[in-house]
């Protein structure tokens, strides 16, 4: 069941206590414990997208994708780079559930922690 999760960033010494406005919004089938569904994603890949939004930036959309060795990441431009994405570490394991934790590595090539705040 294809499910919008909401990413925002957890506590960082900028922010200790995160930041509502620094985050991702995507959507995904998610199983019933919380998994992303690669079967699931197959049939509707196209309807898997992603929102990044940050302060001071202008909101980036694009997809969820699923690359081989079961990596899975955020892409923004068809034309782009895969040195572009942005992995999500160890998405392929993680529960998608509110207040559990994971980490993206973003544009900038650093690696931040983001806690789910919603699943719909």
């Amino acid at each position: 069941m294809l499910k919008r999760v909401r990413l925002e960033l957890a506590r960082t010494r900028q922010y200790p206590n995160g930041n509502s406005d620094h985050g991702y919004e995507f959507v995904a089938p998610l199983t019933g414990d919380g998994h992303i569904d690669a079967e699931e994603w197959r049939r509707a890949r196209k309807k898997c997208t992603v929102r990044r939004f940050a302060p001071a930036e202008d909101d980036e959309h694009g997809h969820l994708i699923h690359t081989q060795g079961r990596r899975w990441a955020f892409h923004y431009d068809l034309e782009s780079e895969p040195d572009d994405d942005e992995p999500g570490y160890r998405f392929d394991e993680h529960n998608f559930r509110e207040g559990e934790y994971v980490s993206i590595t973003e544009h900038d090539g650093e690696t931040r922690t983001f806690r789910v705040t919603s699943v719909r």
